[in-house]
């Protein structure tokens, strides 16, 4: 997750590359619409114009991360072919998780197979799963690492990786809940599956929130720890079968446990840690929004989801979370990334967030219209699986958009390890290691003539 951004994670901004504009910063001015059609462009100009500034910032102080992952991707990295372009590696990481959720979709749609020995997933399903989760966890460690190698370090790089990690936190949580089942003596009920997939949801937004007012990302620990964790559960599963988990140690089941940790660590963790940094950054002047409703505003729409879609859970005329538990899921997963992608190119290009969040409209009118007329309550779940095709189809048109138009913006390809010629004055490339702006201006010179 946080430690694949296109920079190390350990490192602080002064490995960043800068993105400069190579002649008249004038043409800073200018309107930027790169996208054959108006409605890809999605980054308003000044956006496009913030990621010229941007520097990335993090702190990773995690044991686990330090002394175990970092080393091991380091050792690894070499051996990842120079051809290859890191976000391609971003992006195989991401179908790995998809392909995990695909599968156990066909063994386990309802999230109930574990319920019945007679409806476990056959154990070489989790031999399958264990290998994608572990290369999915493996190749987000490696992108930055080897983007730093090939010098194709970008904004673009960042925002492409957090922006599938933030639609990635509820496809895990699927699989990971599958392993133990829901509805049954040792799993965990329904409604409380989906408030512990709410509580990563949240985690994850308020990690980048975090970084909107300090300008620091500060690398939870509990991201590399909980895919350890999934990593030994699925290699547990594959050995001995879902009927392992049927048990309970002082009254709590294994799935209980892992709810209750899931929160402890959410609660006395992540959640003081996140005031705590906020609390510094305040006392030493460093927030980067001094107004507390400036500072809250890209909160605003990740609670407004979580109030309707719970509204939603509990007074559904047909139980719509117990009988389509995985849809609903998906929805709730999928706007929440949307949600979510608005923050971090927010925080990335140092603009105001917005207060509301367009993609939450058809998610209260397909609601609302459920309440309203009776006779839509019987087709309930058609609804919903229209709305959830919907989101998913408007969200990929979002970030597939939103990469074009920044890799135009930053006369980069997203997908290769080939630099483009710099065209004219709107455009803009990233100085190289040691490259000065005055050789970068010089170079550009040489190319455009």
């Amino acid at each position: 997750m946080d430690s694949t951004a296109d920079e190390d994670s350990n490192t602080i901004s002064d490995k960043a590359k800068l993105i400069v504009q190579i002649n008249d910063p004038e043409e800073l001015e200018a309107p930027i619409v790169y996208n054959k059609m108006p409605w890809g462009n999605y980054l308003r100009d000044e956006e496009l114009r913030g990621f010229r500034k941007y520097k990335y910032s993090a702190v990773d102080t995690s044991p686990l991360s330090n002394y175990v992952m970092h080393p091991f991707w380091n050792w690894l990295v070499p051996y990842v072919p120079r051809s290859i372009a890191p976000n391609t590696l971003t992006l195989a990481g991401f179908l790995l998780v998809v392909l995990n959720v695909i599968i156990l979709s066909y063994y386990d749609f309802d999230v109930k197979a574990a319920a019945s020995p007679a409806t476990f997933v056959p154990n070489w399903i989790w031999v399958l799963i264990a290998f994608n989760h572990f290369w999915a966890h493996t190749l987000d460690g490696l992108d930055g690492k080897h983007a730093r190698r090939t010098n194709s370090s970008s904004p673009l790089g960042e925002l492409f990786d957090h922006g599938l990690d933030s639609w990635v936190t509820s496809l895990h949580a699927l699989c990971i809940f599958s392993v133990f089942g829901i509805d049954h003596e040792y799993g965990i009920p329904t409604y409380r599956m989906y408030y512990v997939l709410w509580q990563l949801l949240i985690l994850f937004s308020v990690s980048h929130w975090e970084k909107y007012n300090t300008g620091i990302l500060y690398l939870p620990w509990g991201y590399d720890i909980s895919q350890l964790i999934g990593f030994i559960v699925y290699i547990v599963t594959a050995i001995y079968g879902q009927g392992i988990w049927k048990f309970k140690l002082l009254g709590i089941s294994p799935g209980v446990a892992l709810e209750l940790t899931l929160y402890a660590g959410a609660f006395f963790l992540t959640i003081p840690i996140t005031f705590r940094n906020m609390y510094r950054a305040y006392r030493t002047g460093t927030l980067k929004h001094a107004s507390f409703l400036q500072s809250m505003r890209p909160l605003s729409t990740i609670l407004i989801l979580f109030g309707l879609t719970m509204w939603w859970a509990l007074a559904s005329p047909s139980a719509i979370l117990m009988s389509h538990v995985r849809a609903f899921t998906l929805m709730t997963g999928v706007v929440s990334a949307h949600v979510t992608c608005a923050l971090i190119i927010h925080q990335m290009s140092s603009t105001r967030a917005r207060w509301f969040h367009w993609i939450l409209i058809p998610v209260a009118v397909t609601w609302l219209a459920i309440l309203a007329v009776p006779r839509l309550a019987a087709h309930e779940a058609l609804l919903l699986y229209l709305l959830t095709a919907f989101v998913t189809a408007a969200h990929v048109h979002y970030g597939v958009s939103t990469v074009k138009q920044m890799a135009n913006f930053l006369n980069i390809y997203a997908f290769s390890i080939e630099k483009p010629p710099v065209v004219g004055a709107s455009k803009s490339r990233l100085l190289s290691d040691g490259e000065t702006q005055q050789q970068a201006e010089r170079m550009a010179t040489i190319e455009e003539h």
